[in-house]
């Protein structure tokens, strides 16, 4: 008998929160898989855990989570129907980005496997270290904001992080408007 998408979800979130596979795991509280319903139509997907979603193992819950909350709510879209995760699993030192081994090694290892199990129409790149590690390109966010590209017969669309957004007045009115895009995408 098949194991159901939910069942495989669970033992990919079983194997992050053991994960041993790069150096993140030496300084973290809690991995973070993800949350959110195993058949998601609308995929999130970040940089990395935030101090907040390392202490709780949750994805989203710090500041930039509850601008993200503000964004979703904004826009009519329940965060309880939407899957959230990042490209990294761990909490990063520092706050610092993810290292390019980092990031080589969590993303074939457990973003992959997620967004297969998920298969999410729409997939929502938030910020440019995400953007950068799926897209491989130097870009300017700015230059690519709110772009819908066709990859794998799904939409990805490509916007600020909530956490840069908050902090600056130029993404958080574009952030805006991507997220006006999403809605009617989701229609």
């Amino acid at each position: 008998m098949a194991e159901s998408a939910r069942d495989t979800l669970d033992s990919i979130h079983w194997g992050i929160q053991r994960c041993l596979k790069c150096r993140l795991h030496e300084s973290r509280q809690h991995a973070v898989p993800g949350e959110g319903p195993a058949d998601a139509r609308c995929m999130f997907i970040g940089e990395a855990p935030g101090a907040r979603e390392d202490e709780c193992g949750r994805p989203f819950v710090g500041m930039a989570g509850s601008f993200f909350d503000e964004l979703t709510a904004d826009v009519g879209i329940d965060r309880d129907s939407v899957y959230l995760t990042s490209v990294i699993k761990c909490h990063p030192p520092h706050n610092r980005n993810p290292h390019a081994d980092e990031l080589e090694t969590c993303i074939p290892a457990w973003l992959h496997d997620q967004i297969d199990v998920i298969d999410p129409e729409i997939i929502v790149i938030l910020g440019g270290v995400a953007f950068k590690a799926l897209f491989d390109e130097n870009t300017p966010l700015k230059d690519v904001h709110g772009e819908v590209r066709e990859r794998g017969g799904r939409h990805w669309l490509i916007t600020y992080h909530p956490a840069s957004a908050m902090r600056f007045p130029e993404p958080k009115q574009r952030i805006y408007e991507d997220f006006r895009t999403l809605a009617k995408m989701l229609e």
